[in-house]
């Protein structure tokens, strides 16, 4: 395979320009995320999408961050799915098996195939800024088990494949890794005693897991964000959990957390070196052939890996439906139902996004 492959890219508005097409018939990029500025209406998300998997050879994952609540972004268009913590909050396997299920139509009906959800994080720090706020399920690992494990299985159901995020535990950060690297002092044993209770438990439905920029330097001493540790990812996710069958992506390599001491080219090799599969390249992606120079570095063998589990994992992809004006009017129907039976999410923003931040990935 290519190594350009395991490249995620973004895309810098609603239609391609015509250097991005260039760039993307050359690289033939493994996938692409979509954020609120790619979208301003569904038939122009679908247009978008559409046209992307057109310039591919192969499948590309077309992902996207829509979890519910302030991280919603198809919000220029349709109101957010309520958030992980309103549903939790309900206790009813039924509203959130409604969550999971329309937003796995309304995503396999704009093109999309992965949705960058659920967070599996357990709550620890509420009301700290970590960028959490309000989209995790909560405290207990059992109801992050429950919860999240419906919403998971009702978009999968819809064709959607998910993400678990942020491993191993994002919720123990009491800082937002967008802006520099937390530090947690905790040990792989007690991470293994709560936080990781609900990847086992949810694994053999996890399509993905995506690694966090956080350093725990009791598991890894060498400095190393758990994204570009061998430790944490080939370690802990791979060989003791045995997590080596589906894909690890890492969160987006334009955070602060890793710009700050690394840069995208360094950082994406490092983190395929240490058993990752795919980069996510969000906003400095016009310069990814900067990163691939630095991926041809590796030997053709982490390659192959990678191929067999991507290749197994778009096996799993559905084409997208036709559009239909009647069924994008059902889902918005179904939406509107859905957020009328609970309380309002104060955490909601008008625009669907996070409160301000450097990037957009969450």
């Amino acid at each position: 395979m290519r190594p350009s492959q395991v490249l995620v890219s973004g895309v810098s508005g609603p239609e391609l320009t015509s250097d991005e097409i260039h760039l993307f018939q050359k690289l033939q990029p493994g996938g692409f995320i979509l954020f609120t500025r790619n979208i301003v209406d569904p038939w122009q998300t679908r247009r978008l999408t559409d046209s992307l998997r057109e310039l591919c050879e192969e499948t590309p994952l077309i992902a996207i961050d829509n979890e519910g609540g302030r991280v919603w972004r198809t919000a220029p268009f349709s109101p957010a799915s309520p958030s992980a913590a309103i549903l939790s909050g309900q206790n009813d396997p039924k509203l959130i098996a409604q969550a999971g299920w329309i937003t796995g139509r309304l995503l396999s009906l704009l093109g999309i195939n992965l949705n960058l959800a659920p967070v599996l994080d357990l709550d620890h720090h509420p009301n700290s800024s970590n960028a959490l706020n309000g989209r995790c399920w909560g405290i207990s690992e059992q109801d992050v088990i429950n919860h999240a494990g419906v919403f998971n299985r009702w978009q999968r159901r819809q064709g959607i494949a998910g993400c678990a995020k942020h491993f191993p535990c994002g919720g123990r950060a009491a800082s937002d890794p967008h802006h520099t690297l937390p530090i947690v002092e905790i040990g792989q044993e007690e991470i293994l005693r709560k936080d990781i209770i609900p990847y086992t438990a949810l694994m053999p439905e996890l399509d993905a897991i995506m690694i966090s920029h956080l350093h725990f330097p009791q598991i890894d001493r060498s400095g190393l964000p758990a994204s570009l540790s061998r430790n944490i990812i080939k370690g802990l996710l791979r060989d003791r959990l045995g997590f080596d069958h589906q894909l690890v992506l890492t969160d987006d390599l334009d955070m602060g957390a890793i710009q700050e001491s690394y840069g995208t080219p360094e950082a994406a090799r490092m983190s395929i070196e240490a058993g990752g599969d795919l980069v996510l390249l969000c906003h400095d992606f016009m310069n990814a052939e900067e990163s691939v120079a630095q991926l041809e570095k590796l030997p053709p063998s982490i390659f192959y890996d990678i191929q067999t589990r991507l290749e197994r994992s778009k096996r799993r992809l559905k084409i997208p439906p036709p559009f239909s004006e009647e069924e994008f009017a059902a889902i918005m129907r179904d939406l509107s139902k859905l957020k009328e039976s609970l309380p309002p999410d104060e955490s909601e923003s008008t625009s669907g996004e996070p409160p301000p931040s450097p990037v957009e990935n969450y």
